[in-house]
């Protein structure tokens, strides 16, 4: 009897993201303006650092720099500073992923020393309102730098230049890659 063997949750995620990635860059413009600092500034550094740990291990990328994650964390910036709903939630989703952390492995969830340990922190929380909207923003937020297509080796957008019909439409290999 056949039967399909669990996937890789690295590969998982390659493959999920893979069409969003195309699509979010694909001549979309910026939904947020990124500013790190600020956002730094309005949730502390606390939070923001364990934002950062959380962008990371959402969408893991050996070879992305944290400036590319603390970059996407920067989208909350503006909406913190003038939304203290959107504050309130950052600020106890990352307590909650932080008290997890605590009574699991006995430190914060930025402190966690193995990506699975905090993997299974983040499990616990993947159905709340925090996590949904964390990993619905930085989809966007993270894929949508021309630095990081630089890292993944896509292009950039062409329906400015006519489109990739006209200009290399069998040469994409940044795929290859994910």
């Amino acid at each position: 009897m056949y039967k399909p063997t669990e996937p890789k949750r690295r590969q998982f995620f390659k493959i999920a993201t893979a069409g969003t990635v195309a699509s979010a860059a694909g001549g979309l413009p910026m939904m947020f303006i990124p500013n790190a600092a600020l956002a730094e500034d309005v949730l502390g550094s606390d939070t923001f650092a364990t934002l950062v740990k959380i962008a990371r291990d959402i969408f893991p990328h050996d070879r992305f720099d944290d400036s590319l994650y603390a970059n996407a964390v920067g989208v909350y910036a503006e909406q913190a500073k003038s939304d203290e709903g959107v504050k309130k939630l950052i600020q106890e989703g990352v307590a909650q992923a932080d008290s997890i952390a605590q009574s699991k492995f006995g430190s914060a969830y930025s402190k966690v020393a193995k990506e699975r340990d905090r993997v299974h922190v983040l499990q616990s929380i993947e159905t709340s309102p925090f996590f949904k909207k964390i990993r619905g923003d930085l989809v966007v937020s993270l894929y949508n730098q021309p630095a990081v297509w630089a890292k993944l080796g896509y292009q950039g957008p062409s329906a400015q230049l006519g489109g990739y019909i006209n200009r290399g439409f069998n040469d994409q290999t940044w795929m290859d890659h994910l």
